[in-house]
């Protein structure tokens, strides 16, 4: 019996007023009778320009639900984009992973389609669905087409040094607002290996979207049709009562992390990655991202560490062809919401461009993209995209330049007598899961101006914050305990040495136990950000980012079965 049958197969006065109001809305009662209930998880949004074409996908999606026999029934959820939201859409992950999840076990939905876009609705959709564990698999939605300007491919990631141009005088403003208006045309996420690129492709990698499905574009033709079998996909999931917790399991999340290093994905993955596993019960520490990181070849040559975009990615054979050329290293026999097994998905996948996807015995590097840090700064971790680094920076010590909080940096980073030079460290402090509120993507610290000026394109950055996917540069994130919590970070000060040693995973503040441990003693925690509502429960209940940022109630799964729903 189909969970939706408690709803409206009922013979009582409840059943009645079921039926009869979705009846209010057009249907008969022939939808009811034997057809599961598939929701259809919308995070469309004018807000999230990533999302605003959902509605054309969820009705693709409704297509194939009615074709497989089922019944479709679209739900709105929040949308959170990174572009808009203030300080951080990260600061509401949690809360929109807490609406798909309460939405779901309320209601009278069998299975569940989800379709996100702007990188934080993945793992908020895949995190409540863990949790509630009905049938369910996603559609993302694409990523846009690639930008052209002036006879020049660009993307989100050129946004980063076109503002290093202006900021140093090398381009004008009028340039900027022609790149602005061609940047983005067409409908999608961010078409560069950003965070909402990796995350669809770690949506892949875990077996909860259909093979291929991942870098179609989002305007493309293909993306419909992929949505009109995801409908019928979801019906037959149902039948066969094939869950979340069916497909992402241990060996699941391995070969994502795998996929992570190889497309050379944004470290905010790794942050949702553990965030997911920690609702279906599967314990993902830090330690499993560097062990599988060394020996994973890094083979998608996509900004901001390589050259092309996720719409080359797509031609040149997608997810599928790259899972391929490294199913060596994948746990194969791993189930998908395809209802096949991923050797069975990727056993006929080719590369036909070996300039987007290298050949595994061909690497652009022999490891991953992602290592993990630790340090007497850093004791719980740090994470570097060292395949978005500078070589030289990879091995260095430098002095510390410290910025106590976001304000503070954007204050000082272009005064002219701020006393730093291109061997200095920056440090920003507070900026973590408390510190920010919500770590925001505050990471890529902009370069002082005075540094651009004369050439310099990278210093070593540290920092508990986080950094967009679609930025590059040497920075060191995530580091925990954060200073907002009288992590280590809060002993740094200016003139400190600080050491990074990535060939042995290192991060070093040269300063004796005794004194931090002194420093410490005296340090004291920032007035909290919110006395009340939803950024009040955040903050009181978010953990660190090596367990996700998630909250620490919500960890693990719970019994999807409702109360008796009655009317008083």
């Amino acid at each position: 019996m189909y969970r939706s049958e408690n709803w409206f197969g009922r013979r009582d006065v409840d059943g009645f007023l079921h039926r009869a109001w979705v009846r209010t809305e057009g249907f008969t009662n022939e939808v009811f009778q034997g057809r599961p209930v598939i929701g259809i998880s919308n995070s469309w949004s004018e807000l999230t320009n990533c999302n605003a074409h959902l509605r054309l996908v969820a009705e693709a999606v409704k297509r194939g639900v009615w074709q497989a026999g089922g019944f479709p029934l679209e739900f709105p959820t929040m949308s959170l984009g990174e572009a808009l939201m203030k300080p951080t859409a990260m600061l509401y992950r949690n809360l929109m992973a807490m609406d798909v999840e309460e939405t779901i076990r309320a209601n009278p939905i069998d299975g569940v389609v989800m379709l996100a876009g702007c990188d934080k609705t993945v793992p908020a959709n895949l995190m409540g669905a863990a949790s509630v564990n009905v049938p369910a698999l996603m559609i993302t939605g694409g990523p846009m087409l690639n930008g052209h300007w002036r006879n020049r491919e660009v993307g989100v990631t050129d946004c980063w040094r076109i503002n290093e141009e202006l900021r140093a005088g090398r381009m004008s403003e009028e340039e900027v607002q022609e790149v602005e208006s061609c940047v983005g045309r067409s409908a999608g996420h961010c078409m560069v290996m950003g965070t909402a690129s990796t995350m669809a492709c770690m949506v892949e990698a875990l077996g909860m979207t259909l093979p291929g499905a991942a870098a179609i574009p989002a305007v493309d033709s293909r993306r419909y049709q992929a949505a009109e079998t995801a409908g019928r996909q979801i019906v037959e999931l149902v039948k066969a009562n094939i869950r979340p917790s069916d497909v992402m399991t241990r060996k699941a999340f391995e070969n994502a992390i795998r996929v992570l290093h190889a497309i050379s994905g944004s470290t905010n993955a790794v942050i949702h990655l553990i965030a997911i596993a920690g609702r279906i019960g599967v314990d993902l520490p830090l330690s499993v991202f560097d062990d599988l990181s060394r020996d994973t070849p890094w083979l998608v040559n996509l900004k901001p560490a390589g050259q092309f975009m996720m719409e080359d990615f797509f031609y040149a054979g997608g997810l599928p062809a790259m899972m391929n050329e490294i199913s060596h290293l994948l746990h194969l026999d791993a189930l998908t919401v395809s209802g096949k097994t991923v050797r069975e998905n990727i056993a006929k996948a080719e590369v036909v461009n070996r300039e987007v996807i290298a050949a595994g015995s061909s690497p652009f590097r022999a490891d991953g993209g992602l290592v993990v840090l630790r340090g007497n700064i850093c004791p719980n971790g740090a994470i570097l995209k060292q395949a978005a680094a500078t070589d030289r920076l990879l091995q260095h010590e430098g002095r510390a330049v410290v910025f106590e909080n976001f304000e503070e940096l954007h204050r000082l980073v272009d005064d002219p007598e701020l006393d730093i030079d291109e061997n200095s460290v920056m440090v920003l402090k507070n900026a973590g899961p408390k510190g920010g509120p919500g770590m925001p993507e505050w990471g890529h610290l902009p370069i002082p101006k005075k540094l651009l000026a004369r050439g310099v394109s990278d210093v070593v950055r540290i920092s508990d914050a986080r950094m967009s996917g679609t930025a590059y540069g040497t920075a060191i994130l995530h580091i925990s305990p954060e200073s907002a919590v009288g992590g280590p970070l809060a002993a740094a000060r200016t003139g400190d040495r600080i050491e990074l040693d990535v060939k042995n995973r290192r991060l070093t503040l040269k300063v004796e136990d005794r004194e931090i441990a002194r420093r410490l003693e005296q340090w004291r925690p920032q007035a909290p950000r919110y006395s009340r509502g939803y950024g009040q429960m955040f903050l009181n209940h978010v953990m660190q980012a090596e367990d996700g940022c998630d909250f620490d109630f919500l960890r693990g799964q719970s019994a999807v079965e409702t109360v008796a729903q009655t009317y008083g």
